[in-house]
């Protein structure tokens, strides 16, 4: 394939690896290069990497602000799911890496790359998630993953590639940069390797980089009331804003608050287990206050069918099938419920908690004070109904219990 190869999109960051892979691309592959890096709400300032880039000789580079549409068009779907892996998970990585794959293949249809290229190694699910995406979209792709090929497999060799080939490698002072392989975007912050891998081992306090220790979380709670439209949150305490600026809000008043912190083992599509901790502030709070709202404004068959299939629709984004028929479908049948999610949900959070306090809906209520009182109904539910309704539903136990005595 390498001499076949003439230019290649790379999703690239300015780092290490990405800055190894590139002089990698030129060097094995002799081609030309063409470097991708998004913005999706990592926090971090991209300019250095087209200084990088510009330096290194690249003449094609992209720059993209995708916030927005990281935000409206992958997790907003996602959270009208009300999607988690493995019941704790809320895929803060895996819905980034679609958007990713689809850029770098339609920055390959603009540039009339032959190939596309990422950093992402090959024990991990960003292999996977990245090149379904990407063959889902172009058929045809190819991919290269350098990771797979080559024998720089270690931090130490990577600096070593680097200093034979004049890569400018920036080296933090000592105790600035973190000792975990990390991963940010507008959703989430991933930690994992370093001592993360021994599963009875307590994070240091100091990992967690956008929530404040619980404990430490201010003595006074803070109340939020969100609106919901079609099961998306358009507007914070009345004031309307988008999707990114809605969920960089709440990731800033819920790490306040100590909210959104995880420590999981989980399962790998590649089949091993594997430790990580999470920070998803908004996240959290979105999740608590969508759960809220159908609650209220949806039907009991259709919210107990849909959450059977969120434990299928979370493990196609975990696994990387984002761009398939099967996820289509169930974001289908998903956003048809949606069209009554519509109301209010007021939050309170307090150290490290995000507790349900109020919940309405002008339009769509399904609860009905005058059926669910305690108190005198005036008619509205005759309690003798109930006889009836549970001796049909004891019919069958009743005869199988007559059949075991």
């Amino acid at each position: 394939m390498r001499n076949k190869i003439k230019k290649v999109v790379l999703a690239y960051s300015g780092g290490l690896d990405t800055s190894v892979i590139l002089k990698w691309l030129q060097e094995h592959y002799g081609c030309e290069v063409v470097t991708f890096t998004a913005d999706i709400g990592q926090g971090e300032e991209l300019e250095p990497a087209r200084a990088k880039a510009e330096a290194a000789g690249i003449e094609e580079i992209y720059i993209e602000d995708l916030r927005e549409e990281f935000a409206r068009a992958f997790v907003y779907p996602m959270f009208r799911a009300n999607a988690v892996y493995e019941g704790e998970y809320l895929l803060g990585t895996s819905i980034a890496r679609p958007l990713i794959a689809k850029r770098l293949v339609e920055i390959a249809d603009a540039t009339g790359a032959d190939a596309i290229a990422h950093g992402a190694t090959g024990k991990g699910n960003d292999q996977v998630r990245f090149e379904l995406g990407a063959y889902a979209l172009k058929p045809d792709v190819k991919i290269i993953a350098p990771w797979r090929e080559w024998d720089l497999l270690s931090r130490e060799k990577l600096l070593a590639y680097a200093g034979s080939h004049d890569i400018p490698v920036e080296m933090k002072r000592a105790g600035s940069e973190s000792p975990y392989s990390m991963d940010a975007n507008l959703l989430h912050i991933s930690y994992e390797g370093n001592d993360l891998e021994a599963p009875w081992t307590e994070p240091a306090a100091d990992m967690w980089r956008w929530t404040c220790a619980p404990e430490q979380a201010p003595d006074r709670p803070t109340y939020l009331e969100l609106t919901f439209e079609q099961g998306n949150i358009v507007a914070l305490d009345g004031e309307g804003s988008t999707p990114a600026g809605i969920l960089a809000a709440l990731n800033r008043i819920g790490g306040e608050h100590g909210i959104g912190r995880n420590d999981i083992v989980e399962n790998r599509y590649v089949g091993m287990k594997s430790r990580g901790c999470y920070e998803t502030p908004g996240g959290t709070i979105m999740l608590k206050a969508h759960r809220a709202m159908e609650s209220l404004t949806l039907d009991r068959e259709t919210a107990h069918l849909k959450d059977e299939l969120m434990p299928r629709y979370a493990k196609l984004v975990y696994n990387g099938y984002w761009f398939t028929p099967e996820r289509q479908m169930l974001q289908a049948a998903i956003d048809r419920t949606q069209q009554v999610v519509n109301g209010q949900v007021r939050l309170k959070l307090y150290k490290g908690n995000v507790m349900v306090v109020g919940r309405k809906s002008e339009t769509n209520s399904l609860f009905d004070a005058s059926l669910a009182t305690f108190e005198e109904d005036a008619g509205a539910y005759d309690q003798g109904d109930a006889t009836g309704f549970i001796r049909l539903n004891a019919l069958r136990l009743r005869v199988a219990g007559r059949q075991r005595r």
